[in-house]
């Protein structure tokens, strides 16, 4: 419930065209038959007569017609990625328990707004699918799931889940995501992004397409740079091993390394439109939104 009092920090507003035809509750771009009066013209040939205004006809002295803008429904629909790159942090937070506070956060938001929500949740596990609802009840059980899911998170990373496996994981994720969001949904990406491969962005292309996504990159401060007692030639242990660093050229590749490798993320996804959000683990949410 904390992050109930902050979703006017989030903006939900529908920013792309809209790309389906079911109605509801949201404006459509283009003008035609539909339950929203949106403005009086000159009748024109081909016009429907039972569209004609008859006040505004009787007040000019010439004809003029209706113009209606059609409502859309906009479910909003997240990705939530806990596999092991999320479950690690060097400050505030686990990435793993930022990214449910933001699920959480545009959970509430969609329920302020009177959108369905629903989601996904990927970890090496499974792949839980919350189908889209409305309604506070849908939102409590979206809050559970992403409570559940993260509960039955292994603690430790087994180290037979390699890189390619969960690569591919995430492939399956991302096809997945294709099937069930449906067309004109909001689809927030909740990741950090550290599996996405070629063939995903290809999912993630052919989604953009017909729904508005947004990519929320969840970062950790050391991913940027490294700790000061490196810099400072101090040792640091996670509990099993203690690295030193001497040289202060290696910590400049590091940084040089992990901003040029974040920079090509956010280009992937902002050349197929997909908006970019990164959000730090090592901040309190509401500070950065």
């Amino acid at each position: 419930m904390l992050y109930r009092k902050y979703t006017y920090l989030l903006a939900n507003k529908a920013n792309a065209r809209i790309k389906h035809h079911l109605s509801g509750q949201y404006l459509a771009k283009t003008k035609g038959r539909g339950m929203e009066f949106d403005e009086a013209r000159h009748y024109q040939p081909g016009d429907d007569v039972r569209t004609i205004d008859w006040r505004v006809t009787a007040r000019t002295g010439k004809t003029h017609t209706k113009l209606f803008r059609e409502e859309k429904d906009r479910p909003v629909f997240v990705f939530c990625d806990l596999l092991p790159t999320m479950r690690f942090g060097s400050q505030l937070l686990f990435k793993s328990v930022q990214a449910c506070h933001l699920s959480a956060l545009i959970a509430w938001r969609a329920k302020e707004n009177g959108d369905k929500i629903g989601g996904l949740i990927l970890s090496e596990n499974n792949i839980f699918e919350a189908k889209p609802r409305g309604r506070q009840k849908a939102v409590l059980n979206w809050l559970d799931a992403l409570k559940t899911q993260h509960n039955q998170l292994p603690i430790k990373h087994q180290v037979a889940d390699d890189n390619d496996v969960l690569n591919q994981r995430f492939v399956e994720a991302c096809a997945h995501l294709r099937r069930v969001a449906h067309p004109g949904s909001l689809v927030y990406l909740v990741s950090d992004f550290q599996h996405l491969s070629d063939t995903a962005l290809q999912h993630l292309f052919q989604l953009q397409k017909h729904c508005e996504v947004v990519a929320c990159w969840i970062n950790d401060p050391i991913e940027h740079t490294l700790p000061a007692q490196l810099a400072a030639g101090l040792p640091i242990t996670d509990g099993n091993k203690i690295k030193s660093i001497q040289s202060q050229q290696q910590i400049k590749l590091y940084q040089q390394r992990t901003r040029s490798l974040f920079s090509k993320t956010q280009q992937n996804m902002t050349q197929f439109n997909i908006r970019w959000l990164p959000l730090s683990a090592g901040v309190p949410l509401h500070q950065q939104l």
